[in-house]
């Protein structure tokens, strides 16, 4: 089964998420900052990882370069209500969607990222 952590300050963003991808046979973790987010890689290695860019306290960018640290291989998607993502990509993230986002074309472009390239979990 497949394992993806969401990363989002807005409990409804996070639940959306969780729904979509859960009908999706896909297992969800859930954190509304950096230290829930970390907390959670340090007891499962996820698939991938969608991250809010704004978050409470450690920021999207923060997290991102200790996720990447941690495993580098590891995808992740930012998503962001901010118009520099063209500015984003130095950053390491592997997909950026602005916010808001179209919830079918996330989870679309998730699925076939991670069969894509293999993404499978124990």
């Amino acid at each position: 089964m497949k394992k993806i952590l969401i990363v989002d300050d807005q409990r409804g963003i996070r639940l959306l998420l969780d729904e979509i991808f859960k009908k999706e046979g896909v297992k969800t973790y859930l954190a509304s900052n950096g230290q829930e987010a970390l907390q959670l890689l340090e007891k499962a290695k996820m698939d991938c990882v969608l991250l809010d860019m704004k978050l409470p306290g450690m920021d999207g960018r923060e997290l991102l370069k200790r996720m990447k640290t941690l495993y580098p291989d590891m995808p992740v998607f930012m998503m962001t209500a901010y118009e520099e993502i063209g500015q984003e990509n130095g950053f390491g993230a592997d997909h950026y969607f602005t916010k808001p986002f179209n919830v079918l074309e996330l989870k679309n472009t998730v699925l076939e990222w991670l069969n894509r390239n293999n993404v499978l979990s124990d």
